[in-house]
């Protein structure tokens, strides 16, 4: 009965229901192309493709693109180089100085960063999409190609994934400005999400049909998904609150030596402080041995390709949870600036108890993050590596990608942050919030 007071709510307010279906439009405009084939490709001729894109890391890929890829769309490289370009302009923010500039500047240095990181967006897409090209060129019959393999039609291709990257990434852009949630980070999972039915109801066959396992099974993987989902919540919102004591001000403007008439709060060290970061780098990392043997015909090189686009293989995973703990530690150590944060908590007048404003706050915060980001880069890792753990009692691969890894911590880490500004919205509107008994406040002009 409250879920559905809430959702009552919800539509109560004007400004929340326009923003929720702004999004909801603009989600349906980004899957309505990822259908539109490109011009020139005989779309019923596509088979071999989505066979190509079953598994491995083109079936990862897939995943994120919401089918795009496999459908040779205008949005067939989805919203990936632009999430590429920001990572990349990311990492250069550290090294950079004229980077390190605009991220001090406030609003005006964040739309100069948002600007370069459009441009670096485009400038992937001319190189990721000839690649795409060739690789239709190698998978599809030559008769799926209406206008041949001419310069004009591979020009043109590039020219129109491209401009759907660049549309895509406005769509992004757009609902996070006139929409609810963060819009590029929406498309991502509105694509995850798109394949969840079609996997679920391959394993259904599987289970059901061919009678391996039955009902049973079916109900027994449900109540892993879910206890897998319950984690990582667990593991997205856990946190380590460290008491922090603000000294009372006197009448004459200074602050009182005795602490206990001040306030106290707490600084909030997340468990996984750098969410899916790490899993997209290791991501990343684990692209390049494949691409780069795949350019040898010897046997070695052919042996470690197949291992490295093997994403149930064991040496795979083990590898892959080893670079998530790596860049775990190192995307917390340049996002949590500990430094930072015992200056500003200095300057405050507030300081942790026991422990020496300063040099001896920033260390103590500092050993606090290693402590806690150990185990969390563990549980990190688990969870990525748990589609893996999951196939081996004959789970189809399909189905496996939702137990785990990327695709069920972007759901999770989404998910939660569209609901926190939903949340946010009726706390604003509500007297008691998501209470049954809330009353409607005047919206503010």
């Amino acid at each position: 009965m409250k879920f559905i007071e809430a959702i009552k709510n919800v539509w109560k307010i004007e400004e929340l229901k326009n923003r929720i279906l702004v999004t909801l439009g603009l989600l349906l405009v980004y899957r309505f192309g990822t259908q539109i084939v490109l011009p020139g490709i005989d779309a019923s001729q596509l088979s071999q493709l989505a066979s190509q894109t079953e598994n491995g890391l083109l079936g990862l890929l897939n995943a994120f693109t919401g089918g795009a890829f496999a459908n040779a769309s205008v949005f067939a490289l989805g919203i990936m180089p632009y999430i590429s370009a920001s990572i990349v302009v990311q990492l250069m923010g550290i090294a950079v100085p004229y980077l390190q500039k605009l991220q001090k500047e406030g609003e005006s240095g964040r739309k100069k960063i948002n600007q370069i990181t459009r441009w670096l967006t485009i400038a992937i897409t001319l190189i990721q999409g000839p690649g795409y090209i060739m690789n239709l060129y190698n998978t599809l019959p030559e008769s799926a190609f209406v206008l041949g393999s001419s310069f004009g039609f591979i020009a043109s291709s590039v020219i129109i994934l491209t401009t759907g990257c660049v549309f895509a990434m406005w769509l992004g852009e757009r609902i996070t400005e006139k929409g609810i949630g963060n819009g590029i980070s929406l498309l991502i999972m509105v694509g995850i999400i798109a394949r969840m039915p079609q996997a679920f109801i391959q394993e259904w066959l599987s289970r059901v049909t061919e009678s391996n396992g039955g009902m049973i099974m079916i109900l027994i993987e449900l109540v892993i998904w879910f206890a897998i989902i319950y984690a990582s919540v667990m593991l997205v919102m856990a946190v380590r609150q460290i008491p922090v004591q603000y000294a009372r001000r006197n009448s004459t403007g200074g602050y009182e030596k005795d602490i206990f008439g001040g306030a106290r709060q707490f600084i909030p060290l997340k468990l996984n402080a750098s969410g899916v970061m790490p899993i997209i780098f290791a991501q990343a990392i684990m692209f390049i041995p494949a691409a780069l043997v795949s350019l040898s015909d010897s046997e070695t090189a052919q042996g470690i390709a197949a291992t490295f686009n093997n994403i149930f293989g064991f040496w795979y995973n083990l590898v892959f949870a080893l670079l998530i703990i790596v860049f775990t530690y190192f995307y917390t150590a340049i996002t949590v600036p500990t430094n930072k944060m015992a200056d500003d908590l200095k300057r405050s007048g507030g300081f942790i108890p026991g422990i020496r404003p300063g040099t001896e706050t920033a260390d103590y915060l500092d050993k606090i993050m290693s402590q806690i980001t150990l185990p969390g880069s563990i549980f990190l890792a688990l969870i990525a590596i748990f589609p893996a753990i999951i196939v081996s009692f004959g789970v189809q691969q399909s189905w496996a990608l939702f137990f785990g890894g990327t695709s069920l911590l972007i759901m999770v880490g989404v998910a939660i942050d569209t609901m926190q500004q939903v949340n946010s919205y009726l706390l604003n509107r509500h007297y008691d919030g998501l209470m049954k008994s809330g009353k409607n406040r005047k919206a503010v002009a």
